[in-house]
């Protein structure tokens, strides 16, 4: 299958799910509902007052999901549920979720409408509700993310899921997913991966130590410019040894050739011929002194401290991947990066 394919079939998944729950939701929500009450464990601590809120708003939302208002439908579902949390709000709020395309919550719901069993939503809804979370079972993906290192934050798509050792447990949709962890002095463990419908998949990160190395011994690049500022000074020297060597045959000239002479004929041309010699090693002494001493900034530059991730386990980072349900054509997989 191409990348281009698998792309064109996650992105077909939540409306394929959402139009096959939506087929069951239309005669589920057409059938009247009532708020079953009583000495019931779901009535535990809500007092009668707010029993009667919760029943007048529930009506309403009630109202506004027959006349298709879905958002209106669901933040009056979600108001009821704060004055009762009743198995029949959560089932309703589920069936409004659905037509807004939001399948996690949906599921979420479905599991707090079944949490009683049947009683407070009737056989019939109680069988739907069990429908809808089997097929949202194959479609959606089961994520379980942990991290071992202290103080390192987990992120899912660029939201912060917790701050470690921790660790989150939950569902998303299919297609790419990036998850990351992060710690100062650390290096960021950032992977996007492709999750199929009915996986689960466990993700065990952490963050890798940062450390610094350099190409070379520190000394080196001092050593060589040192190199060439010996090299220099020997240089200076030379051209100290030069300069008395140009001096004392001045001196001998004047001493020696009064009325002029050939310094040849006078055995004194030598003095004048070491002083070339001496001039020519003290500039090639300069010359040499100079380019290693660059070649020693050089080498100090290129020898900065490199960050180099290690782990502090000295073990990869693993994911895990298997199919949440039997009918899905998963695979069972263990990656290493």
């Amino acid at each position: 299958m191409t990348v281009s394919n698998l792309r064109r079939r996650l992105s077909l998944v939540p409306g394929v799910v959402m139009t096959g729950l939506l087929l069951w939701a239309v005669p589920a929500a057409s059938q009247s509902q009532q708020l079953v009450g009583g000495a019931r464990p779901w009535t535990q601590g809500v007092s009668q007052q707010d029993q009667r809120t919760a029943r007048e708003l529930f009506d309403e939302a009630n109202s506004a999901l027959t006349e298709s208002v879905f958002v209106e439908a669901t933040e009056k579902y979600l108001q009821a549920l704060r004055h009762w949390n009743h198995p029949a709000i959560h089932y309703n709020l589920a069936l409004a979720l659905m037509r807004l395309d939001r399948p996690i919550e949906v599921y979420e719901h479905l599991l707090s409408a079944m949490h009683y069993g049947a009683e407070p939503l009737g056989a019939d809804k109680f069988e739907n509700a069990s429908r809808f979370k089997e097929l949202l079972d194959t479609q959606l993906v089961r994520l379980d993310i942990s991290c071992d290192e202290p103080g390192a934050t987990v992120t899912l798509d660029g939201q912060t899921l917790f701050v470690g050792p921790g660790r989150y447990q939950g569902l998303v949709r299919p297609g790419i997913h990036t998850t990351s962890a992060l710690k100062e002095g650390y290096v960021t463990t950032d992977k996007s991966r492709t999750l199929m419908p009915g996986e689960q998949v466990r993700l065990v990160l952490r963050p890798l130590l940062l450390t610094y190395q350099r190409r070379w011994p520190s000394w080196m690049p001092w050593a060589v410019m040192g190199t060439g500022v010996a090299a220099a000074a020997g240089g200076g020297m030379l051209h100290l040894r030069s300069s008395k060597n140009y001096r004392r045959f001045d001196d001998t000239v004047l001493d020696w050739c009064d009325d002029g002479c050939d310094p040849k004929e006078k055995g004194i041309a030598n003095i004048r011929t070491q002083g070339d010699n001496l001039q020519r090693a003290a500039y090639g002494a300069y010359a040499l002194g100079g380019a290693a001493f660059i070649t020693g900034v050089v080498l100090a530059y290129l020898n900065q401290p490199q960050a180099i991730p290690v782990d502090p386990n000295q073990q990869e980072a693993t994911v895990n991947v298997t199919p949440l349900v039997g009918g899905t054509n998963g695979v069972l997989a263990s990656f290493r990066f």
